[in-house]
């Protein structure tokens, strides 16, 4: 089975057209210039992805002011999370590269994965109409739409962990590394304490009522430590 044949069937839409398909995923350092780059798809996508979100955030949240769903629609369409869920899909082992990306681990590059995600989006866009690809588009955001209704919009709003793991990727070559070290009161109530490093170094802690909470009180203590050493260097 080739990578193309694998795409067909890992993603929850079935091309008419496969040759959208091949050029959504095929990325513009690729030598052989048989296929156009996704480039064009991916400036679609954008389009069409931001149009849904904030289709779906209107409509579920109508009591939310502007503001406040213009942020959670940026963190819903921010490279973090479009990365997250392209691994998801298994995208990066589907993409087209050229040997410099290969070189340099391109395949799990958070900005790689969310610029194809965007381009399949935009192929299915034109290869189905909007319907298609708002359907496609919820379903592959699936986690990130649960965690959203799971909890309160101000605290999915200010998502440390995600500023934290951009933080890395810009300054360190290492991902952030969260321990769960003490649970504590009865299983109806439980309340988490989390560490996190950041090359194998402490940078914070946090506690709260779920893991999520806990860890994203540790990064937004570890930004407040690490952001202001960044900007006097």
């Amino acid at each position: 089975m080739d990578v193309f044949e694998e795409a067909h069937r890992r993603l929850p839409y079935h091309f008419r057209e496969p040759a959208l398909l091949e050029e959504a995923l095929t990325h513009r350092s690729h030598e052989q210039p048989s296929t156009a780059n996704n480039e064009r798809l991916e400036f679609l996508g954008d389009a069409v992805l931001g149009l849904i979100v904030s289709e779906y955030l209107a409509e579920t949240f109508r009591e939310s002011a502007e503001g406040e769903l213009s942020q959670i629609r940026a963190r819903l369409v921010g490279r973090v999370t479009l990365a997250d869920a392209a691994r998801r899909l298994g995208l990066g082992q589907m993409l087209r590269l050229g040997r410099g990306e290969e070189r340099t681990k391109g395949r799990d590059k958070a900005s790689l994965l969310a610029n194809a995600l965007e381009a399949v989006i935009g192929a299915v866009y034109v290869d189905g109409g909007m319907e298609p690809a708002r359907t496609f588009t919820l379903q592959v955001l699936e986690a990130q739409l649960k965690e959203l209704h799971r909890e309160d919009l101000a605290a999915f709003r200010q998502d440390y962990k995600s500023q934290l793991q951009e933080w890395c990727q810009r300054h360190v070559q290492a991902l952030p590394v969260y321990t769960v070290i003490e649970e504590s009161g009865p299983d109806h109530q439980k309340t988490f304490e989390v560490t996190v490093e950041i090359e194998q170094q402490w940078q914070g802690s946090g506690k709260g009522r779920s893991k999520k909470i806990a860890e994203q009180e540790a990064a937004k203590q570890a930004l407040d430590q690490l952001r202001p050493v960044t900007e006097a260097g």
